[in-house]
């Protein structure tokens, strides 16, 4: 009976022990979880100091820049400078949104970069769904490597060859006059837009797959593996394993394209234009730019340029809110 008594208090003094372990545990959780914010700063402080360059240079670059905003308020003149300046108050956006060429500015706009992204929002995918099926690994990087060159020549250079391949003596013209066909690429405005946009599909196509590309290679072999195992083909494969990995990343990305729907940089547009073909290649930033640099009316330009970025942001905003609601709120 000693025995079976000594047993049973040892039992128990075990049990208290593994007790107050535990409470111990999680009275350290708990202590963790209440640290203070600057205590855990000071614990993640190297981490901090390696943020600290980026933080800087994105303050310097993106939020001080937005004092000039004001601009868009006032009748600016660089001799009394932004707070000297008299405020006019929504003038000039009145006198953009009440001008003959806010419907011909933002139906280039909208065009351009709507016809760019459902042109170019499948072919990445597909690019980086190819690839992935490749099995020589060699292949795989030779063709990446083509794919993604185009992406890192300049927005110049690419209008450079436009202009050599579309051009009047060019060769694509010399071939279609051979067929007796005529086409004026580069002085009709109804070839400025499939040049814009297939120029810049084949510019950006490779190296905007690399996200989708990263994301299939994380899939899990064993998945493909059951599913050849299961006599799945290739076509099947792709629906059911391939795409449903994707779908994160394709809504992301989405978002975020749908969101800069009116970001449609100046440089090519600008380049690409001629007197000819100005009804289809005049966008509000080729027209900010000539507004506010050449023209010098910076209040009304920084107006224009406003407006443009609060319709990306409600846009950003409807399109998350959309996404979120069709996607069992999957989204931003």
């Amino acid at each position: 009976m000693k025995r079976f008594k000594k047993e049973g208090n040892l039992f128990l003094k075990t049990k208290q022990i593994e007790t107050f372990q535990k409470r111990g545990l999680l009275m350290k959780t708990l202590k963790l979880r209440q640290t203070t914010l600057w205590e855990r700063m000071k614990q993640q402080k190297l981490l901090l100091l390696m943020l600290l360059p980026g933080l800087i240079l994105t303050f310097i670059f993106r939020y001080v820049p937005m004092y000039g905003v004001l601009i868009a308020f006032k009748d600016y003149n660089p001799l009394k400078g932004v707070l000297g300046s008299a405020w006019i108050g929504f003038e000039q956006f009145a006198k953009f949104l009440s001008s003959p060429n806010f419907g011909v500015l933002l139906s280039n706009t909208l065009k351009l970069s709507v016809y760019g992204l459902l042109l170019g929002f499948l072919p990445p995918i597909i690019l980086a769904i190819m690839l992935n099926q490749l099995l020589s690994d060699k292949a795989k990087k030779r063709i990446q490597l083509i794919l993604y060159a185009p992406n890192f020549i300049s927005v110049v250079v690419i209008v450079g060859m436009i202009f050599l391949f579309f051009s009047v003596g060019g060769p694509v013209n010399s071939l279609l006059g051979i067929l007796g066909i005529e086409a004026n690429f580069l002085t009709n405005p109804d070839f400025f837009r499939p040049l814009y946009i297939l120029s810049g599909i084949w510019q950006g196509m490779g190296w905007a797959s690399t996200l989708y590309t990263a994301t299939l290679v994380n899939v899990d072999p064993a998945l493909i593996e059951a599913a050849k195992l299961d006599g799945a083909n290739i076509f099947q494969r792709i629906w059911h394993i391939d795409l449903p990995a994707l779908k994160p990343v394709m809504v992301i990305q989405f978002i975020l394209a749908a969101g800069g729907i009116m970001n449609v940089g100046y440089e090519k547009a600008f380049l690409m234009q001629t007197s000819l073909n100005l009804t289809s290649s005049e966008i509000i930033s080729t027209y900010v730019y000539k507004i506010g640099l050449v023209s010098g009316n910076y209040s009304y330009s920084t107006a224009v340029g406003l407006f443009n970025a609060l319709i990306n942001i409600i846009l950003l905003i409807a399109v998350n809110k959309i996404v979120k609601h069709i996607n069992d709120g999957q989204g931003l």
